[in-house]
């Protein structure tokens, strides 16, 4: 059974390369730190990028192992790391010595808050293309006033889960966060669940302004 504690450690490696060896290089190149949900994994929105499948980077030239030293898997893959410390502020310090420790389990645990939140998120906003913010790590889209979205777990909820953050958060049981409302991703089996969640939260929200 996967615990909180060990699954932090395969979503900071996670999170250590989408910003330094995908949004960063990206950003070097296009000005643009966006990533997007992939089948199986996550990637970078420009063509080109770099992107993550499973346990392996992918490149244009071939496949790696997320293991090992972050400036070691850069090097195999043949990437400049670029951290974007001086682009935002917020979320986990990253050096080119991480560690990357990562456990498959966990890793398809992770990546489903991506792709089932991707699907879940085109059906409440299909006009909206969800963005992968490489700052938090989390997938999401603005719709009227309310930002809808699915993290892989954080500082504050270790665990993956979805979330309905209004800009102006009501008060009431439904929102349990300070941001809003969240719901563990163990409780969302399908991208069905979280869309009624979403939904739940549009109501909610709704109701609150009268």
């Amino acid at each position: 059974m996967t615990s909180p504690s060990t699954m932090s450690t395969t979503r900071r490696a996670l999170h250590a390369v989408a910003e330094v060896l995908i949004a960063g290089p990206q950003y070097a190149a296009t000005g643009d730190i966006r990533l997007a949900a992939r089948p199986g994994g996550f990637g970078g929105v420009t063509a080109g990028s770099a992107a993550v499948a499973g346990t392996d980077l992918v490149t244009p030239t071939g496949r790696f192992p997320v293991q090992g030293r972050l400036i070691e898997l850069a090097e195999r893959a043949g990437i400049t790391p670029r951290p974007l410390r001086d682009v935002y502020q917020g979320g986990p310090e990253f050096t080119l010595d991480e560690v990357l420790d990562v456990d498959p389990a966990e890793v398809g645990v992770l990546l489903r808050a991506f792709t089932d939140g991707d699907a879940a998120l085109r059906r409440v906003g299909p006009d909206q293309e969800p963005v992968l913010w490489p700052e938090h790590f989390d997938i999401g889209i603005s719709l009227d006033e309310i930002n809808f979205g699915v993290s892989p777990g954080d500082s504050s909820i270790d665990l993956p889960y979805a979330y309905v953050g209004p800009w102006n958060v009501p008060s009431g049981p439904f929102w349990n966060q300070p941001f809003g409302a969240a719901r563990p991703m163990s409780e969302l089996a399908t991208p069905d669940d979280i869309v009624g969640f979403f939904d739940e939260g549009t109501r909610a929200a709704r109701a609150s302004r009268g």
